[in-house]
């Protein structure tokens, strides 16, 4: 995209925007939760949809001169319920969390106990972390995974279930590689008496596309971000069964916001359009199809993948029990060679959040610039190269030559 106003107003701002499109060209984005949204996504996230204010809902508002903007999320709701086949949506979270806060507060009394995958299991701050809304207002039972297989131990959970009797079991993740198992989680739920919230906003253009099993069919309440694998600008949705939609829409306004962001949310109606078709099929298996490739290339050169691979576009590696090199260290060295990635705990981590034991990569970002699985042992060539000359500035100077070069092949959508 150009930018000649921002270029002619505010050249600082200007500079900084054209340095970040160069970044972004240039490196190879392996973060699991981002991605590069379309031209068509971006022109409706800088449209002058932002002008409006629309406390309420389409046909309840507090304002006037909503007739235009009901039609823009009302759209948005439509592709939604018909993308995840969901009884009721709610476009307005303004992102993840404040999702997950508003799905709390239309289920749950502050106190009330939520059974949540642990932050250092893989799952997210706002599913109990102590220093987390969730964590300082609901009491948390913390859930995991068996030590040797790294996957959910669901009779573990059941028995936690059926003797701690939570109000809410909430299945999601940020750093985990392995399918849900959302229909047992139902079935634990419904003993133990307790609603199903899943957060699935790291999976959700998966589920879309057809790849991953939904747990809309199955769950109370569902929330997820709408961007990462689904694509769309950054913001947040929730969808629920007909019975919660009041209560839900309540919690997010006047709850937890006041007036929602139109043109975001108009940006998600055009993500959720895209998503309706069938290269957005073919995007979400190349996900996983690159994930395990990757994963594959790694556990040639010596890497211990978490789980032992993947089933959807992320993974965990074990840097320090693998290469003795830390999660932090590998993230600044591999940075130093045009690769972008997160440092990560894993299960049972020795190691502290801040310096942890190993690192989360995903293939969303590569998979939406047109790499395929042969490119993944490159990119296993190059951040391995880049990981074992951590001491060596020059061969890292190097590497980040190989790294543009490889990556200028593959265009970043609305980047000229």
């Amino acid at each position: 995209m150009n930018y000649p106003n921002i270029e002619k107003n505010d050249p600082r701002l200007y500079e900084i925007i054209k340095r970040e499109e160069q970044r972004q060209k240039e490196g190879i984005e392996l973060i699991a939760s981002e991605n590069y949204v379309s031209p068509a996504v971006l022109e409706a996230m800088g449209s002058i949809l932002t002008n409006k204010y629309s406390e309420g809902y389409p046909g309840k508002r507090y304002y006037g001169g909503n007739e235009v903007i009901d039609q823009a999320e009302n759209l948005a709701i439509e592709r939604a319920k018909e993308l995840f086949g969901a009884e009721h949506v709610n476009v307005q979270p303004l992102s993840g969390s404040p999702a997950n806060l508003a799905v709390y507060m239309a289920l749950l009394n502050p106190g009330d106990k939520v059974l949540g995958f642990s932050l250092d299991q893989g799952g997210h701050l706002s599913h109990g972390h102590p220093l987390n809304f969730s964590g300082k207002l609901y009491t948390i039972i913390p859930y995991f995974v068996d030590k040797d297989t790294e996957v959910v131990d669901m009779d573990e959970l059941e028995e936690i279930a059926l003797r701690e009797k939570p109000k809410l079991i909430l299945a999601g993740f940020s750093a985990y590689s392995r399918s849900m198992e959302w229909k047992r989680f139902k079935e634990i739920a419904d003993k133990a008496g307790a609603y199903t919230f899943a957060d699935i906003a790291h999976i959700a253009g998966l589920i879309a596309g057809k790849q991953l099993e939904s747990p809309v069919p199955y769950f109370d309440v569902v929330s997820t971000t709408t961007h990462k694998t689904l694509r769309g600008p950054r913001g947040a949705m929730i969808m629920c069964k007909e019975k919660f939609a009041s209560a839900v829409d309540k919690a997010v306004f006047p709850g937890v916001q006041g007036g929602p962001h139109d043109h975001i949310n108009a940006a998600k109606a055009v993500a959720f359009g895209e998503a309706l078709k069938s290269d957005f099929v073919d995007y979400s298996a190349q996900v996983i199809r690159n994930a395990k490739a990757l994963s594959s290339a790694l556990q040639k050169r010596g890497y211990r993948v978490v789980s032992g691979g993947t089933d959807n576009h992320l993974m965990l590696i074990d840097v320090y029990g693998s290469k003795q090199i830390t999660g932090k260290e590998a993230e600044k060295v591999v940075e130093c060679a045009g690769i972008c990635m997160k440092k990560n705990m894993i299960p049972f981590d020795p190691r502290k959040p801040l310096d942890p034991s190993g690192i989360r990569l995903g293939t969303p970002a590569l998979t939406t610039r047109g790499a395929k699985e042969s490119d993944m042992e490159m990119v296993a060539d190059l951040l391995d190269r880049a990981l074992m000359s951590r001491t060596d500035d020059a061969r890292l100077a190097s590497i980040q030559k190989e790294v543009r070069e490889f990556s200028l092949k593959f265009p970043v959508p609305g980047i000229a």
